[in-house]
């Protein structure tokens, strides 16, 4: 996924763009709204962890925005405010979820996950394509009952595709989601996955479409 991290704390911003990044995740951060929302005009983020309290703005006012101009992008919310009227301000504002700090990291990956399914319109974390199962929740992947070694990144390829079986994704599409803003990005980097997720799979379920992108399903 390619997700905005909207967070002033440097401490917190940085472990959760590490945590989140090292799960295969293209993570953007930024420190305050302004930046928020010149990212957004750049990128289709798949979510958005927002702060409420910025230095130029409540993270409220932002979300208002968001959902006034028809912007259905999932957030989630991240505030060490945790009075009830606050929650109840932030859902009513169109978050899909709530996190009062301090939070444990692995909660906070369990929710993204959780809210990235209910948007791509399948809540249940089985996917099942040929031979190939894939529980997302759990981020395994499965050939005939034998579980995949993945690294992170051949994970976020495999699932992106996964998302969309029989559909083809571009090559640009798998690139936004594996690459944050700055990183160095190698012409092949794609095709280097791509060509190590084939030789794990075994069966033949990714289809090359040549100059426009990949499919992932049976022939």
């Amino acid at each position: 996924m390619r997700v905005l991290l909207v967070e002033d704390d440097l401490a917190l911003g940085g472990a959760v763009h590490d945590h989140v990044a090292a799960q295969g995740h293209a993570v953007d951060w930024v420190t305050r709204l302004d930046a928020a929302s010149d990212a957004r005009l750049t990128v289709d983020y798949d979510l958005i962890l927002l702060d409420l309290g910025l230095p130029d703005g409540r993270g409220l006012d932002f979300l208002r925005r968001m959902r006034k101009a028809g912007d259905t992008t999932p957030v989630i919310i991240m505030t060490a405010m945790d009075q009830l009227s606050i929650r109840i301000e932030g859902l009513n504002a169109g978050a899909d979820d709530y996190l009062v700090k301090p939070f444990d990291l692995s909660e906070l990956l369990a929710r993204l996950g959780a809210v990235a399914r209910r948007y791509g319109g399948n809540p249940n974390p089985m996917l099942a394509i040929g031979p190939l199962e894939i529980d997302r929740g759990r981020r395994q992947a499965k050939v005939e009952g034998h579980v995949l070694d993945l690294t992170a990144r051949e994970w976020a390829v495999l699932e992106r595709l996964a998302l969309h079986p029989g559909i083809l994704v571009s090559k640009a599409q798998l690139e936004d989601a594996l690459f944050a803003f700055g990183a160095e990005i190698e012409s092949n980097a794609v095709e280097v996955y791509v060509s190590r997720l084939r030789k794990k799979l075994i069966a033949d379920l990714i289809h090359t479409v040549r100059g426009l992108g990949y499919r992932l399903g049976e022939s």
